[in-house]
Parts: structure tokens; sequence; C-alpha cells
């Protein structure tokens, strides 16, 4: 069974790379961050995923859109700004010699505790930033032939419980939903919002396409998504009918294609929902279409972004 979209080729040179931690580039046996950790106490923190595609960080201004935007929500103060973060990208990835098939995870706590408690003012320094670059391709039987969902009873909860808009290192019902459907024998799960309609995966954000349209959900009970958005962004650069829409289960059903999208793995058709076939049980001409638009996306991103 596949970990998902997120499933990967190991590379024997990941255990040579170094790991940035607050600014000091340390061995991967190395790079520690202290048991008194926000993050590590309580999950208080916020995170990136991005790509090292070409020698350029695609997209990068968007994730810090949201790294930042995160922060603020959490009144985390990051200690950088945005150049002086995406300074310390480019010398971590520098410092490693890469260029490409990397993926990094960029990850902000609120630093170091006096005691293990949630108050926020119990914090004794400033805020953990670690950069972890590890060279890690999406396998491409993923990419081709996709993956399987299970449906959930993990709901996706509204923004006064936890606000599905904060990627934070709070992510447990994102675990449980994951847990459940791995239980079930799926690859990931399709979560729905407090109203019972669907919302997005536990780790990345689904679509489907019903006579040549596109939809998506509303997304107000998910994560602002990066390719998300650019995906529906292609959609109406390129003439293809998109909407992001309140829509059932039953809907999910009847749909010829379904799809995920992710900054890892980009856009991976889903074959299978709760044991029903999507369309032919094979990656359908919408999808190969826009997994093409958006891998000429991120050449062109690439080579606009801040160079390696």
């Amino acid at each position: 069974m596949a970990k998902g979209t997120h499933d990967y080729q190991p590379d024997a040179r990941n255990a040579d790379i170094k790991i940035n931690v607050n600014g000091e580039l340390l061995p991967r046996a190395d790079a520690k961050i202290s048991v008194f950790d926000s993050g590590y106490v309580l999950g208080d923190g916020v995170w990136e995923g991005l790509r090292l595609h070409a020698g350029g960080l695609p997209f990068l201004d968007q994730h810090l859109d949201r790294l930042y935007e995160g922060a603020k929500a959490l009144d985390l103060d990051i200690g950088l700004n945005r150049k002086q973060l995406t300074a310390r990208l480019v010398e971590t990835l520098r410092a490693n010699q890469m260029q490409d098939g990397v993926h990094i995870r960029l990850m902000v706590t609120r630093g170091v505790k006096s005691t293990p408690h949630q108050d926020p003012r119990f914090v004794i320094g400033s805020a953990t930033v670690v950069i972890i670059p590890e060279y890690k391709t999406p396998l491409p039987a993923t990419v081709e032939q996709g993956i399987r969902l299970f449906t959930v009873h993990v709901r996706r909860g509204a923004p006064d419980v936890q606000d599905p808009k904060l990627n934070s290192h709070s992510k447990l019902n994102c675990v449980l939903a994951c847990i459940q459907a791995s239980k079930a024998g799926y690859d990931e799960a399709l979560m729905l919002d407090p109203h019972g309609f669907v919302a997005t995966c536990n780790s990345t954000h689904f679509f489907i396409v019903r006579k040549g349209e596109v939809w998506t959900s509303t997304g107000k009970y998910c994560l602002g998504g990066i390719t998300r958005a650019n995906v529906i962004r292609l959609c109406r650069e390129h003439g293809i009918p998109v909407c992001e829409k309140d829509f059932s289960l039953t809907d999910v059903y009847g749909a010829e294609e379904a799809f995920v999208t992710g900054t890892f793995a980009g856009l991976v058709p889903v074959t299978e929902i709760d044991g029903r076939m999507m369309g032919d049980g094979k990656r359908g001409p919408m999808v190969q279409r826009l997994q093409q638009l958006y891998m000429e996306l991120v050449q062109q991103e690439s080579k606009q972004s801040p160079r390696v």
C-alpha cells in the first residue's frame, strides 16, 4: 500500500545532508532541538513544505505569505524578515550543493520554554527555525496510477475551534484521519466539513471532474493550498470551467475523474473512493492535461524565483 502522495524512493544522499537549526548548519545526526521547545511540548508553530526545482524555489512568495500570516495569527515572532529567511533557505541549499529534486521542510516554533506549559509567556528565548532539505521526489507510479481514498469520520473543524487555514504543527485531527484511512486499507483520507460536504484530504486538497467541469470545495474548511490555488488559476487561464462549491459524496461517486493536489507531488489522480472506481480506474484526460499545465507553470516560476 502506498503512503499516499508523499511516498518516495529513499535516497542515500540524505544521510549526509546538513540541516539548518537557528542559523547553524548541522549534520543530520546532530540536528536537535530542546525537549522544552514549544513545538515539541505543544505543537505550537507553523511550517511550510517547499520544492527546489532546477535551481529555483517555485511559488516561494506564496509560501512565505502563508507562513507569515499564520505566524501573525498565532502572535508568533519569527525573528527574521522575508529577505533574511529566504537567504537562510538559499544558504542551506547551497551548503548541501542541491539543485533539483529536493523537498524542503521549513518549520518555525515559538521557541524554548522555561517549563512545559501552554502559556506563551513561559517562552524564554526567540523562535526556533529549522530547515530540512532532502532529496525526495514523488514516485512515478503514484503520479501516473494514482491513489485510493477513504472517507473518514474525522471532520475538518470550524475556524472558531482550530482554524484549518493555519498550517500549524498541531495536526492531530489529520493524523487521526490518516490512521483511519490506513487501517481501512486505503492511501489517504477524504474528510468532510461540519455540514457533511466534502472538504479536503488529510494532507492534500481534493478535486473532482464532472462533465468537463472541475469542482473543489468552497475552501472554508481547508488550508489555503498553494497548489490548489495554482490549479484553479490554470483552469481559468486555459478556459477550463472550475468552481469552488459545496458538494456531497454522491457528487463524488458520480464523477468521471478525481485528483488531489499538494506541493510535494503536484497533481495526483484518485482512482478509487470508498470502494467506488473513479471513471475507468485510470488517470483521466483532464488530470493529464492539468499535470502538464502545472509542470509548465512550475518550470516558469522556478526561473523567476530566487536562484540557488
